[in-house]
């Protein structure tokens, strides 16, 4: 073999690039063709929505505003949100938010918190500031039911020394401020999603 330093591993990770045995078999007779993209070009996200910050000035007048309008607080999310790692903007601005799959930044098979913040930011995202999480609760009211949004962010320690992030979903029982695991080992799947800070 004239590749022999190439690993059982590595053949078939170049086999599901090209989409399994099919996609080789096209390679191969031409109708697919690899092109080599330069390292410092960056994915092109497009904006889905656009947030103001800065509306409140701290985790209570979150708490009044989010219960006033109807959303529901889960305990995680209600925990980090009184957390002094939770800040907020001194200044009312707005941010360009994208809203990305794992699987959108080449994590076909899905990849851990910490691979997916890392290759997001390869691309030109950035991490949001926590107070996107309660922010984009109360900013997006017509949010789908079944959609569940985890906020790209760095994990606040909770009351029981665990990491957390954000997540914005619609259930069955309604709209609602969650915490979810924020761990830089936990697994997230190719179809989960999270949204991210375009970079300005």
């Amino acid at each position: 073999m004239k590749y022999n330093d190439l690993s059982f591993g590595q053949a078939e990770a170049v086999f599901n690039k090209l989409g399994g045995m099919e996609g080789v078999m096209d390679f191969l007779s031409g109708k697919t063709i690899v092109v080599k993209v330069p390292s410092d070009e960056k994915t092109s996200f497009n904006v889905w929505k656009t947030i103001k910050l800065g509306t409140h000035k701290n985790a209570d007048e979150f708490r009044k505003a989010l219960k006033k309008d109807g959303f529901k607080i889960g305990d995680w999310g209600n925990d980090i949100l009184g957390k002094p790692a939770f800040t907020v903007s001194s200044a009312e601005e707005e941010i360009q938010l994208a809203n990305v799959s794992v699987a959108d930044l080449g994590f076909k098979d899905g990849a851990n918190y910490g691979d997916i913040c890392s290759k997001a930011k390869e691309l030109g995202l950035e991490l949001c500031p926590n107070e996107v999480g309660p922010q984009l609760r109360l900013q997006y009211k017509d949010q789908p039911k079944g959609e569940y949004l985890r906020i790209a962010m760095e994990p606040i320690t909770d009351s029981d020394g665990d990491l957390n992030i954000f997540r914005v979903g619609h259930g069955d029982d309604g709209l609602w401020l969650n915490g979810r695991n924020g761990y830089s080992d936990y697994f997230w799947y190719a179809l989960d999603r999270f949204v991210f800070r375009l970079r300005k």
